[in-house]
């Protein structure tokens, strides 16, 4: 009896999800444990596994298909069924397969099956990328999570099959001999595959249409969500990065020496945004209906850029977290986002947010609100710019800061002292140490 692939549950608040790749074609045999496709929600990707070994028999939801917790995706024959096809494909004869000249065989020597399964639990994202470079994952030693393979290996192993088709070619005699696969064999038949399908309009310029991810989607609707229910606004300061600059080069070697960890300018503002959400506690609230809700917790977002858009990890209980902690924690959610293995409870329930466009090299944004929350902050790139101190012209490392909030409950006032208070404790770290 066929057994039934089911969307499994979601998480808290998920109610739908969107079909990403399948990984295994109807007729593919599959077993116990076996990734087969990967589910793309509002937060995180969710793959789902064979709960039998089998046969797919059946695909019923195609790439694109909204589908809800327990709707069926699809179906496996388990059992005789598989064994049934497998024994008659291995009792074929193959005399074609046996006329193929030893030196006409493909060169690249079969995966294992633990790099098979590995590479078959990839990210879409990374297939796509193994297959613009032409990259075979199954031959990738994956370092992700479970032996995943990653966005880094593929861009390695291009690198590396770059480099060996510079390699002069091999002597006419050495062609035939046992050797391993050269690239340009799997390469040759990768470029036959078909491009990616272009659109050409009336007006004969080619477009390429590409299916919106449901990250994206969710990206997008929350971000004119927050622009339609709030009353957003959006105050400027700048601080001199003087003192914290000074800190880290003194520090960064035994800080790191010490924790494991960079000292980077994160946890400065973490701490400082911490330090300010006490002093001013209506930016670290939320509008529920008629009712404010004052958080008397500070856990906060700090946003990171991913494959396929924006995601917002949260550091819990940031104003009880000494650097070492704020850094170990950013570097451990930041490493699993970009890796897609951050959990939902990571990704919900913060009450503030902090972006860094400075990484990117913006000098100045207007940050926009990561609803329910009412404030966010915007840092931005060091730049040495002349500034008057005591009245002397002076070149100093200043950074443009931005605090988007809504004026529904954060009057104007409020918001720009608080942007003050964080440019107090940044310019002088060592009030930081109060701040706990």
């Amino acid at each position: 009896m066929p057994v039934e692939i089911r969307v499994p549950p979601l998480g808290e608040s998920l109610v739908d999800a969107v079909v990403g790749t399948w990984l295994k074609s109807e007729g593919d045999t599959v077993s116990r444990g076996e990734t087969l496709l990967e589910l793309e929600t509002d937060k995180v990707n969710l793959d789902v596994a064979a709960t039998e070994d089998g046969v797919l028999s059946s695909i019923a939801r195609n790439e694109g298909d909204v589908v809800v917790v327990g709707e069926v995706l699809g179906t496996i024959a388990e059992g005789a069924a598989a064994s049934a096809t497998n024994g008659t494909q291995a009792s074929q004869p193959k005399p074609a397969q046996e006329a193929v000249p030893a030196a006409q065989q493909p060169a690249e020597p079969p995966p294992s099956d633990a790099a098979a399964d590995a590479a078959g639990r990839s990210a879409p994202a990374v297939k796509r990328l193994a297959e613009e470079h032409h990259i075979n994952l199954a031959t990738i030693a994956g370092t992700g999570p479970g032996g995943r393979v990653t966005r880094e290996d593929v861009m390695a192993a291009a690198g590396a099959a770059q480099h060996a088709e510079t390699e002069p070619a091999p002597p006419v005699d050495d062609v035939a001999s046992p050797q391993p696969a050269q690239p340009a064999a799997p390469q040759a038949a990768a470029s036959a595959a078909p491009a990616p399908a272009a659109v050409a309009e009336s007006n004969g310029r080619p477009e390429e249409r590409v299916r919106m991810s449901r990250r994206r989607q969710t990206i997008a609707n929350r971000l004119v969500e927050a622009q339609q229910t709030a009353a957003m606004l959006t105050t400027f300061n700048e601080i001199d990065m003087t003192a914290v600059m000074e800190l880290r080069s003194a520090r960064k070697d035994a800080f790191k020496e010490r924790h494991g960890v960079n000292l980077g300018f994160m946890s400065f503002f973490t701490k400082a945004s911490a330090g300010a959400l006490k002093a001013f506690p209506m930016v670290n609230a939320e509008i529920q209906g008629s009712e404010i809700v004052l958080k008397q917790y500070y856990d906060i977002g700090i946003a990171v850029g991913v494959e396929d858009g924006l995601v917002v990890p949260v550091i819990r209980d940031a104003d009880k977290k000494n650097f070492a902690d704020i850094e170990k924690t950013i570097f451990d959610l930041a490493t699993r986002a970009k890796e897609g293995s951050l959990t939902l409870s990571e990704l919900t329930g913060g009450t503030f947010t902090i972006t860094n466009g400075g990484i990117y090299g913006s000098l100045m944004s207007t940050p926009i609100l990561n609803t329910p929350q009412v404030g966010i902050l915007g840092m931005h790139a060091i730049q040495k710019r002349p500034v008057v101190k005591d009245d002397e012209i002076v070149i100093r490392p200043m950074m443009y800061v931005a605090l988007s909030y809504d004026h529904r409950i954060v009057d104007g006032s409020e918001a720009v002292r608080f942007l003050m208070r964080i440019k107090e404790l940044v310019e002088d770290p060592t009030n930081l140490l109060l701040e706990g």
